[in-house]
């Protein structure tokens, strides 16, 4: 939902937006390496095991990416 409201919020040109990103960016960074802890239990997933080995590292490079965007001038 964090996201979604950065999206709108970026979008609209809304006086808060860079605020979102950031909460939505540093949200979203907390619970990806907390899921990362996580990966001793992905052979338990079955067919999703993907999901915390492949897509996990793949979404905190994009968090790294927006990070590096908000912090440039």
């Amino acid at each position: 939902m964090l996201a979604l409201l950065a999206i709108v919020a970026l979008r609209s040109r809304w006086r808060a937006a860079p605020a979102l990103t950031w909460v939505f960016n540093i949200v979203g960074s907390v619970d990806l390496v907390n899921a990362l802890r996580h990966t001793d239990v992905a052979p338990l997933f079955g067919a999703a095991w993907y999901i915390p080995t492949m897509l996990v590292p793949l979404l905190l490079v994009t968090h790294f990416m927006i990070f590096r965007r908000l912090l440039a001038p």
